[in-house]
Formats: C-alpha cells, sequence, structure tokens
C-alpha cells in the first residue's frame, strides 16, 4: 500500500491496491477530475478504483482538497480559480474532494504569475486554455497508442491494472522529458519568428501561404468502412502530412481527419508541400484521392491558429479543386512567378526565355467564377513543370 510523504506526495502504489475505497471520487471527466462515485455494482467499483491509482500514479498526489479548499490553499479567489479550471478544460465537480496537491501548485504558481505582472488575468486565462486543449488531444493520443493494454489484456486473468499500471510507470518519466524537450525546440521556433518580425503589426498579422489539403470522398468511406479501418486511414493521412509539410520548411496549423491545415512563409515553400502531398498519396494505393488548395496574403495569427480572409479564400480552393490537383490564388500566382519559381506563361518560357531552365512550376488559369463572400476569384492549376530539352 502507498505511503504518504510530505505535502501528500505518495510513493508507488502497487497494482491492486484500493486506498481510497468504494466511496471515492469518480475519475471521470477531463483532466481525470470528476465528481463522486455512485454505488453502482462491482464492476464499475473496480474500474472506478483502477482509473483511481492510475490517476495517483500519473499526477502523483491523492486527491484532497474540494475545489474551495484547493482555492483557499493557494491563496486565489475561487472566481479566479473556476476561471483558470475551466479554460484547461475541467468540469464543475460542485464541492467534492477530488482535487490534488498538484492543482493547487499550478493554480498558485499561474496566479503567481498575474501577481507579478508578467502576465494579464486574461492572458493567463488564454494560456490555460490553449495549454488544456493541445495537452487534451495528446493525452488522447498517447493513451490510443500505449495503452490499448487496458482493453486487451495479452494473458487471460490479468486485470487492466496489472497491464497498464506497469506500462506507464515505465512511460511516464520518459514521456514527460520528451515532451518538455519538443515544446522547448517549438517554443524557440515561434521566438525565432517573433524576432524577424518587422514591427509589432507583423507579429500578429504576416504575409502567408495558406493551404489546406481535403481527402475526397471521405464521408462515404465513412459508411463503407469499419471504425479500425477508418483510424488506420486517418493516422496515415495525418502522419503523411505532418512528414511533408515539416520536410519542407512548413508548418502544420491543425488536423481535421480528413483535412489539413497548413501555412509557409514563402509560396515556393507552400507550393512544394502542395504537390508532395498530392503526389505523395497518389503513390499509395490504400489512400483515396486528394485535393489541396492555397492562397497568398495577409493572415492574422492567434493562438496557433490562422484566421482571414486568404484562410477563407485557401478553403473555396479547396472545395472546387479537381481530384489529385493543386489549386492556388492570383496572388499567389503572382509571387511565384516573381520570385522565377514559374514563369509568366507557357508561351513565354518557349519563346526562349533564358530563365527557362530554373523554372519548377507550371501555372494554367481556369475560369474566373463568383465564390460567395469573396467575389470573383481566378483559380490557377499549379503543377510540376516538365524539363526542357
Amino acid at each position: 500500500m502507498a505511503e504518504p510523504t510530505e505535502g501528500g506526495r505518495t510513493r508507488e502504489t502497487p497494482p491492486g491496491t484500493d486506498r481510497d475505497g468504494p466511496g471515492a471520487p469518480g475519475a471521470a471527466g477531463v483532466g481525470g477530475v470528476g465528481g463522486a462515485g455512485g454505488s453502482g455494482s462491482a464492476a464499475e467499483e473496480d474500474d472506478e478504483n483502477i482509473a483511481l491509482r492510475m490517476e495517483q500514479l500519473i499526477v502523483g498526489y491523492e486527491r484532497q482538497y474540494t475545489p474551495y479548499q484547493a482555492a483557499r490553499a493557494a491563496d486565489v479567489s475561487m472566481d479566479l480559480a473556476a476561471r483558470f479550471w475551466r479554460a484547461m478544460g475541467f468540469p464543475d465537480i460542485g464541492q467534492a474532494k477530488a482535487l490534488t496537491e498538484a492543482d493547487v501548485l499550478a493554480l498558485r504558481r499561474l496566479a503567481g504569475l498575474v501577481e507579478a505582472g508578467l502576465l494579464s488575468e486574461s492572458m493567463a486565462v488564454q494560456v490555460a486554455r490553449s495549454t488544456g486543449q493541445t495537452t487534451a488531444r495528446l493525452a488522447d493520443w498517447q493513451i490510443d497508442s500505449f495503452l490499448e493494454a487496458l482493453t486487451e489484456p495479452p494473458e487471460p486473468g490479468m486485470t487492466r491494472t496489472e497491464v497498464a499500471y506497469p506500462l506507464v510507470e515505465l512511460l511516464l518519466p520518459e514521456l514527460q522529458e520528451f515532451l518538455v524537450y519538443v515544446w522547448r525546440r517549438q517554443l524557440a521556433a515561434a521566438a525565432g519568428r517573433v524576432v524577424q518580425a518587422q514591427d509589432d503589426a507583423e507579429m500578429v498579422d504576416r504575409r502567408l501561404a495558406v493551404g489546406f489539403a481535403d481527402l475526397v470522398g471521405f464521408t462515404r468511406l465513412t459508411r463503407r468502412l469499419e471504425e479500425e479501418q477508418l483510424g488506420e486511414l486517418v493516422e496515415t493521412f495525418e502522419t503523411t502530412a505532418a512528414d511533408q509539410v515539416a520536410a519542407v520548411g512548413g508548418r502544420l496549423i491543425k488536423t481535421l481527419g480528413d483535412e489539413v491545415l497548413f501555412t509557409a512563409d514563402d509560396a515556393g515553400i507552400a507550393a512544394e508541400i502542395g504537390l508532395r502531398l498530392v503526389e505523395t498519396m497518389a503513390d499509395n494505393p490504400t489512400m483515396p484521392e486528394l485535393r489541396v488548395g492555397m492562397a497568398f496574403g495577409t493572415v492574422t495569427t492567434r493562438m496557433g491558429d490562422v484566421f482571414g480572409t486568404t484562410v477563407n479564400l485557401a478553403s473555396r480552393l479547396t472545395s472546387i479543386a479537381p481530384k489529385d490537383m493543386v489549386l492556388v490564388d492570383d496572388a499567389m500566382r503572382e509571387e511565384l512567378t516573381s520570385a522565377g519559381a514559374a514563369p509568366y506563361s507557357e508561351k513565354e518560357a518557349d519563346a526562349g526565355d533564358p530563365r527557362a531552365a530554373d523554372y519548377r512550376y507550371a501555372l494554367q488559369p481556369l475560369y474566373r467564377r463568383p465564390v460567395r463572400g469573396l467575389g470573383i476569384i481566378e483559380p490557377w492549376l499549379l503543377a510540376r513543370r516538365a524539363p526542357r530539352g
């Protein structure tokens, strides 16, 4: 049985040990914070105890505080504490004893940044929200990937705790160190982009290439494929997209199952990403067709996401792009031709243009068409330019 140490932190709790008993609060909800447990069946109580033991191993502390007690221990108003917890994605747990010393320390630390003037209250809430949303998805992915043994014991007669507990115990410190490493690298890259900005306005509103890549016929696939097959397809798509975007120097903003959103500082980088995505997916016979739409212009960046007319235009171009094709707007065409990555027209290139050997892309105009909310647009079909002999 685990023995409490100073501050409520516990030593290892071996599988099968029930510290909290059947009346302990349940572990349902975001962040492992849940309401009070009920008087369910023995199987339900066993599941609850498994979750509690796993939570204690991961968090490192026992549950001992109600929300009011945690706020008071952190010397933070209940109103501010509730705002932070909601931002992090914690559900309303009433006054159940479901919080730990770790929750108190985190609350005290975040409120301390506000008190010291390093963050405004609204900024602190934004930090809590962005961190909560990002890590919630990360945690779900890691549980799905590493802890399948929770529902599929490798040997008959083994409980889920007996399978999962030692696995989590081994993985937790390594994954924690890796998470901090990746976060620091990404933070350094983001700081570098801010330093290179010409002025404060450019830190928020920047000229970027924005692209969407969309799997064709995904809705039909969801009706035809088994859940496991569909999950594998989405995983392959997201992995391929992430690899191709990163390899060329772009940024993957978000994945939406059958669609990814990416940006690049340079139109040439975005063009290469779009074409590589189409080519790579076309080479995989198990994957559906892909279509890509890209636009270049002013983009508002906030909390890791991008907004604005350029983003909307890229999305609309994707919806009208032919299968296995890349469409770009006129502004991106202008960027590519001005940089010498594509000719203004193939006719000029064929007429002895001295730069013809340096052109990497070909651009073919399509019919101008109206797009709701964006007026008349002129899409261009982007392709690799065949080498000229």
